[in-house]
C-alpha cells in the first residue's frame, strides 16, 4: 500500500496513518531542499531596487557571516525575506513561520518584526513615524533585531558586494532546518496499543 484508503478520518486505520507518518517524515526532511528552491524564485525581480531578493537575501546572510554571526543567526538573514513573492505585505510573518520550529524564538520574533524595525531607514519618506521599532525597546530580541536590520539587512543593496554564492550557506540551511522541529514530531502508538 503507498496510499490511504480513507474518504475521511472516520474511517482511517491504524495501517493509513503509519503510511501517512511516513510520508510526513520524508516530506518535513525535504525541507530544506524545497526552501532553497523557493528561495532562487526571488531572483531576477527587483521591485526597483538596486539589487534583486535572492541577491538582497544572500548579500544579508554574507555580511553576517562576516560579521561573526552564528549559523542560525547567518539562515535566519539568508531566509528573512523568502516570503516576499508570495505575500509581499506581510513576508515576515511567513518566513518567521518558516523558521519558528527550528530556531531559538528570540530569532523567530526578529524576523517576524524585521519589517517593522527596518522602517527605521525610510518610514520617513511616507510620512511615517521612523521610530515606531521603539515601543518594542524593553522586549530580549529588541537588540538583536536592531543589530539585525541596521548591520545587515538595510546595507545589502550593494550592486558591488562580493557575495557568497547560495551553495556557501546550503549546509547551514540544511543542519538548521534538519532539526527536530521544537517539541518534536509525535510518534505513532503501536497498533496493539489502540485495541
Amino acid at each position: 500500500m503507498n496510499q490511504a484508503r480513507f474518504r475521511h478520518f472516520g474511517e482511517a486505520q491504524h495501517d493509513d496513518w503509519a503510511l501517512i507518518d511516513n510520508r510526513f517524515r520524508d516530506y518535513v526532511a525535504d525541507a530544506p531542499r524545497r526552501v532553497l528552491g523557493h528561495l532562487q524564485r526571488l531572483a531576477g525581480d527587483h521591485h526597483g531596487y538596486p539589487v534583486d531578493r535572492y541577491e538582497h537575501s544572500l548579500q544579508t546572510a554574507t555580511r553576517a557571516l562576516r560579521d561573526g554571526a552564528d549559523e542560525e543567526m547567518i539562515v535566519c538573514a539568508l531566509l528573512h525575506d523568502i516570503g516576499d513573492e508570495l505575500a509581499p505585505a506581510n513576508h515576515a510573518e511567513i518566513a518567521a513561520a518558516i523558521l519558528e520550529p527550528f530556531v531559538d524564538p528570540l530569532n523567530a520574533w526578529m524576523i517576524r518584526h524585521h519589517e517593522l524595525f527596518q522602517g527605521y531607514h525610510y518610514r520617513h519618506f511616507f510620512g511615517q513615524d521612523p521610530h515606531v521599532r521603539e515601543q518594542y525597546r524593553d522586549h530580549p530580541a529588541y537588540e538583536r533585531t536592531v543589530r539585525f536590520c541596521d548591520h545587515w539587512d538595510q546595507t545589502s543593496f550593494d550592486p558591488d558586494y562580493d557575495t557568497l554564492p547560495l551553495e556557501h550557506f546550503m549546509p547551514m540551511v540544511e543542519r538548521v532546518l534538519g532539526r527536530t522541529p521544537h517539541g518534536g514530531l509525535p510518534d505513532p502508538l503501536p497498533e496493539e496499543a489502540l485495541r
